[in-house]
């Protein structure tokens, strides 16, 4: 931000803090060259911090710390890409005899390393996370969850105030957890203005997990020289000691706060909300404890989300049981629409509403508080325009639709169901406008210093412009509303689509299902956070380090998750040649070395789930320390069903490095050894012969089904015969998806492959546009766009001979165009494997455009 620029409130979020050529003093940072360690810049403490003496210019790494320490640096760095998130380092030490903890990512082409002193007085780490994890995993509600976390935090981490902040829609945020000093005023339940945390700094704290501020009132540490030989500045937005905005130091110390520290809560890949920890005296958290912070802040998101899967499954129950009585009516009636409107005041009871209304065929039936008849076709319209086929809700329908002006006060509010996948029915909730004052944070009598710019910058201030009087808008749809709109949404979609197929005795029987799926749903939800209890528990015991602990923790809940999503998708279970080639798949070369053969057999869900942990457990070892750890290595898989039904799977390894039984079993090991054992009454045998790894595996009957007589036997591909992976380096791409957030994700995942050439449009129309000026290689088209689908464009790609996948979270090619069913089919959500090998793919098929 130019330094002419009044610095304001008005402003604040254009301020550039992901560069701001400084860090804070409780740490030092250079940047080496990557080839030869040779220093490009450093904060302007690192002399002192390292003890190094004044003279910086031309030095290497290794004159600063020593050659151990400098190499130590050098590996971590050689294992790490752009845009990664920083890799730790506990007490590396010295030449001079000191120890540090160092922080190491890349940046701008070289290394940034961060420089910490070292402090072992909380234990490593993983005992710290652990302790705190075993504290919030029994919780069973989200609620107990929100009030337990930060009573967790508070007393493992030292902070005087610690909340957990949700982020609303529109960038303001709410507490909805804290656990303080009895001295301090409660922020609980109070809201906070958006600006407080501006999109910029929302967006860097998806990059940057841990953001710590240890002075609000120190000095700041400039970057030596500020700019490099291009005149670019660095971009520290993975740093753990990027200085921090004064806005924001100015701000936190008018509240008193003297420093800081907040954990970004990631659910889905979203920023849910922060762990936001505030201290009365300067404070900087050490590296141990942060990196401690850190899994439980990735332990905390993925409890918060498990259980609000289950409270979906509960009000969704709750929803059912609404609905039975129109249900019931239903069973006698062969005019759907006739019997919604007929029973309208039914939905009425389902939320808190002051009307409700259906729109369905173009005609209008409304009861209470609606908008009048004659604005339904224009408001049904906009609707389309944003719903795109999901629930849809705002609080002040003036302020995204203005002709509502005309009766905001009596439908401010407005919750939107549709009731087909084409914008053109719906059922609607309405609220009346509601004068109300919300209670944003701070008391009115608590007094807050004036800042040197002016009380503009003080939080009284900031809250004052927000506690305002609010008209135009109606009470805010809470989470549960649209939870349970959503559940009647699918309740109403599956009767208009299938009433007429459907007779009494049918219907009892639906009934019958959907009780115990709900009950089979809710004992899944249950057995998976007990299983990811486990695996964060077990997982630590073999003494590895952060990386490589997080780095086995991912992998098994990744396979889980795979295991879970195929149980979904294939009605219960799936191949097991299936899964074998997705377990293997993410390992370099390990499709071209790895031979599989055996009869079509496909497991039932219990052991879907378990052979996805075994055979995750067995390619990784393989991966790291077996046949696919060398060149020319060999893993061969053969299954066979025997005369019983029981299926019998020999895994193979040869090629690779002398193997031996560990002295010690792991948490891997015992996996591979007893899962089958135990869970599915089966037989699992290893032997460490001098040719290579053997695993024996034995399924019970009762849990396969082997193919018909008439199906062949599925093999792997010879070695031989498998080419090298087609370069995506040249390739352009034209990927057409309506949802910014999934867009960005798989930009992201394509630029991992190595494709930079990526065209992006979030509509059909925005599409053609572009192929006016440019014809891509290939292309991803996202099948429903909301308010059309990407048919006209797969027509163009077509006459213009560009191959493309479409790709739809859909079950089934219901919305595939006509004449497209030759077109590969992937589904949401996507997975960067199949993804990038359907790229490939493509583009080695990809055909001469036709002339004109």
């Amino acid at each position: 931000m130019p330094s002419a620029e009044v610095v304001d409130l008005s402003n604040c979020d254009r301020e550039p803090i992901h560069i701001p050529g400084s860090t804070q003093p409780h740490g030092c940072l250079v940047v080496s060259a990557l080839e030869d360690g040779r220093l490009l810049r450093w904060s302007s403490n690192a002399p002192a911090f390292l003890a190094s003496g004044e003279a910086m210019q031309g030095r290497r790494l290794a004159d600063l710390v020593g050659e151990d320490a400098a190499g130590r640096i050098a590996t971590i760095l050689a294992d790490t890409r752009e845009g990664m998130p920083p890799r730790l380092a506990f007490g590396v030490a010295t030449a001079s005899g000191a120890r540090f903890d160092v922080a190491v990512h890349r940046a701008g082409g070289a290394g940034i390393v961060e420089f910490e002193r070292h402090s072992d007085a909380h234990g490593p780490a993983l005992d710290i996370a652990r302790t705190m994890i075993a504290r919030i995993a029994r919780e069973i509600s989200v609620d107990d969850l929100l009030a337990e976390a930060p009573r967790v935090v508070r007393e493992a981490l030292g902070y005087d105030r610690v909340m957990v902040y949700r982020f609303a829609q529109d960038g303001a945020g709410q507490v909805v957890g804290e656990d303080r000093l009895p001295e301090l005023e409660s922020f609980l339940g109070q809201w906070f203005p958006a600006s407080d945390i501006p999109q910029q700094a929302r967006e860097l704290y998806t990059r940057n997990i841990i953001r710590v501020i240890g002075d609000a009132g120190g000095e700041r540490c400039s970057l030596v020289p500020e700019l490099d030989d291009h005149g670019r500045p660095l971009d520290l937005s993975h740093a753990h000691l990027r200085s921090v905005s004064p806005i924001h130091l100015e701000y936190l110390r008018n509240m008193g706060v003297a420093a800081s520290m907040s954990i970004s809560v990631m659910v889905d890949g979203v920023l849910w909300g922060l762990i936001a920890c505030h201290h009365y005296s300067p404070r900087a958290l050490p590296m141990a404890q942060r990196a401690a912070a850190e899994m439980f802040g990735a332990f905390f998101a993925l409890h918060l989300h498990a259980l609000r899967q289950k409270r979906t499954l509960e009000v969704a129950t709750a929803a059912r049981g609404a609905l039975d009585r129109f249900l019931r009516l239903a069973s006698h009636h062969t005019d759907v629409g006739e019997l919604l409107r007929g029973n309208i005041e039914e939905f009425a009871g389902l939320m808190p509403c002051d009307g409700v209304g259906l729109w369905l065929g173009g005609r209008w039936t409304a009861q209470g508080a609606t908008p009048p008849a004659s604005a339904l076709p224009e408001l049904a319209a906009f609707i389309g325009t944003q719903a795109q086929g999901r629930v849809w809700s705002t609080d002040s329908l003036v302020e995204v639709w203005p002709p509502a002006e005309a009766f905001w006060e009596s439908a401010a509010g407005v919750l939107a169901l549709p009731l087909s996948q084409l914008p053109r029915d719906y059922l609607l909730f309405f609220r009346r406008e509601i004068v109300q004052t919300l209670a944003w944070a701070g008391r009115p009598e608590k007094i807050y210093e004036t800042g040197p710019h002016g009380d503009r910058l003080t939080p009284r201030k900031s809250f004052a412009i927000w506690k305002e009087t609010v008209r135009r808008r109606a009470s805010p749809w809470t989470d549960a509303d649209r939870e349970i709109a959503e559940a009647a949404r699918s309740a109403l979609v599956e009767i208009v689509l299938r009433h007429n197929e459907l007779m009494a005795e049918e219907r009892e029987k639906a009934d019958t299902r959907q009780r115990l799926l709900n009950e089979e749903l809710n004992h899944r939800v249950k057995n998976i956070l007990a299983v990811i209890k486990s695996l964060v528990e077990h997982s630590a015991q073999d003494g590895r380090s952060v990386e490589d602990y997080v780095a086995s923790l991912r992998g098994r809940i990744q396979s889980l998750a795979l295991a879970h999503d195929q149980v979904v998708r294939g009605a219960g279970g799936g191949a097991l040649a299936d899964l074998l080639r997705a377990e293997l798949s993410p390992y370099e070369g390990a499709s071209a070395r790895a031979s599989l053969g055996g009869p079509v057999v496909r497991l039932d869900a219990r052991a879907f789930s378990v052979m996805a942990l075994v055979l995750h457990e067995l390619a990784t070892n393989a991966a790291k320390y077996g046949a696919l750890s060398r060149p020319g290595g060999q893993v061969e898989v053969r299954w066979s069903v025997d005369a019983a039904g029981d299926c019998e799977i020999f895994w193979r390894e040869r090629g690779g490095p002398p193997v031996a039984r560990p002295g010690r079993s792991g948490f891997g090991t015992a996996l591979i050894e007893r899962s089958i054992p135990y869970d599915l009454g089966g037989e699992s045998e290893m032997r460490y012969e001098p040719g290579g790894f053997v695993a024996r595996l034995k399924l019970p009957g009762r849990h396969i089904a082997a193919g018909s007589a008439g199906d062949e036997e599925w093999a792997g591909r010879p070695a031989a015969e498998e080419e090298a992976p087609v370069s995506l380096a040249e390739a352009s791409v034209l990927l057409v998806e309506d949802q910014m957030i999934i867009a960005m994700d798989v930009e992201s995942m394509m630029n991992e492959a190595g494709i930079e050439r990526i065209t992006t449009a979030a509509s059909a129309a925005d599409a053609l546009r572009r192929l006016q000026e440019m014809t891509p290689d290939v292309a991803v088209l996202d099948v429903n766009l909301g308010s059309g689908t990407s048919a006209p464009v797969a027509e163009e790609l077509e006459r213009r001979g560009v191959p493309f996948v479409f790709v739809t979270g859909y079950g089934d090619r219901s919305m595939i165009p006509p004449g497209s069913a030759h077109i590969r089919v992937l589904t949401k959500p996507y997975d960067r494997d199949v993804l990038v090998a359907a790229l490939r793919e493509l583009h080695a098929s990809r055909r001469v455009p036709a002339a004109g």
